[in-house]
């Protein structure tokens, strides 16, 4: 039984306290060197964000191998190298009172590089992409090894959350999805199958980080596409999650085929985690449009999701998580050299 709560209300994962219930989604930003090294706009960007008034930020999408960045401009965590720098906004973020995740990412078939393109089957994602070779074992080892070696360096900058990219069309949900996994060996065909390898990825990560640091995933649940994913999958794939160690399974929608919903709009993906909320116990991430604050707190206090990630409005607005306490009149806690900007009797 969960206690209900409110979008301000605190909420403990394993060894984590976050003091509310906003989190900033991962957003990529397509600015990294061509190394996969951060340069000044994430120090800026990142900086900022973490006055925002969120109890967690993430860095985005972080590629877990150089032929695994989505595009030449991604952000690595594929060389020790790389770990300073992430280093540096990680403390910045934990001086202002912020917890910090990343998320780690193989694009896959996605990768919109001129490398050695992989993916479970030599499917293209569509006709402006390339067709990728399909896996062999030697890339699975390979893979496997860069999502382990990754969450060694996210624990070395001092991270503490890490997400795993099972979702968008990207190489994890590349596997769970029939549309673009049509292999004939134990890593296709039935919903186990399918499953195999992005558990392998779970159970890597988990091995070899802190017992007491979370482990979130982030699926898409439905290909819009009818013979892509089922519900049932994603209950099915989440329950696997959730035995791995994992403590929150974060809901989006889409990605793996060139396909958009037929509608969009505040809360659209809400239904899809509460789908899996009834039928598995573990935290959901409620994701998509959710920037008004009435309706963030509504999907908490309803318990239709444990935490709020928002994207673009952060991108609007770097004080929404303050303009949000104002409108659900909760105490706001800006930062020290911010707090003469607050009405006095909610700073």
């Amino acid at each position: 039984m969960r206690i209900l709560a409110g979008l301000f209300d605190p909420l403990v994962i394993r060894g984590l306290t976050l003091n509310n219930r906003i989190v900033v989604s991962p957003m990529c930003q397509y600015q990294a060197e061509a190394n996969g090294y951060i340069n000044d706009w994430h120090i800026v960007h990142y900086g900022s964000l973490a006055l925002a008034g969120a109890s967690l930020l993430f860095v985005e999408s972080t590629a877990v191998e150089d032929r695994g960045r989505i595009s030449s401009r991604d952000v690595g965590l594929y060389e020790d190298g790389q770990v300073e720098g992430l280093r540096r906004i990680v403390q910045f973020a934990h001086a202002q009172g912020v917890k910090m995740g990343v998320q780690l990412n193989h694009a896959g078939r996605k990768a919109d590089l001129d490398d050695d393109i992989i993916a479970p089957s030599a499917v293209a994602f569509s006709d402006r992409y390339r067709t990728p070779r399909e896996m062999t074992p030697e890339d699975f080892a390979s893979v496997l090894e860069a999502f382990q070696q990754s969450a060694r360096r996210a624990v070395a900058a001092g991270f503490d959350v890490i997400e795993i990219h099972a979702a968008h069309g990207y190489l994890l949900h590349q596997f769970l999805s029939p549309l673009s996994n049509r292999r004939q060996d134990e890593y296709g065909g039935e919903r186990e199958q399918r499953l195999r390898f992005p558990l392998e990825v779970v159970r890597a990560v988990r091995a070899v980080i802190p017992h007491d640091m979370p482990l979130f995933v982030r699926v898409s649940a439905s290909d819009y596409h009818p013979n892509g994913l089922s519900i049932e999958d994603l209950r099915y794939f989440t329950q696997a999650f959730r035995d791995a160690g994992v403590s929150l399974v974060d809901v989006s929608s889409g990605g793996n085929v060139p396909v958009a919903p037929d509608k969009v709009y505040a809360g659209y993906q809400i239904p899809l985690a509460e789908s899996i909320r009834s039928h598995v116990d573990v935290l959901i991430g409620g994701v998509g449009m959710l920037d008004d604050p009435v309706l963030a707190d509504s999907i908490v206090q309803s318990n239709r999701a444990d935490l709020i990630f928002i994207a673009r409005g952060f991108l609007r607005n770097k004080n929404w998580g303050h303009d949000a306490a104002i409108a659900l009149r909760q105490p706001v806690r800006p930062p020290a050299p911010y707090v003469r900007a607050y009405p006095t009797s909610q700073a």
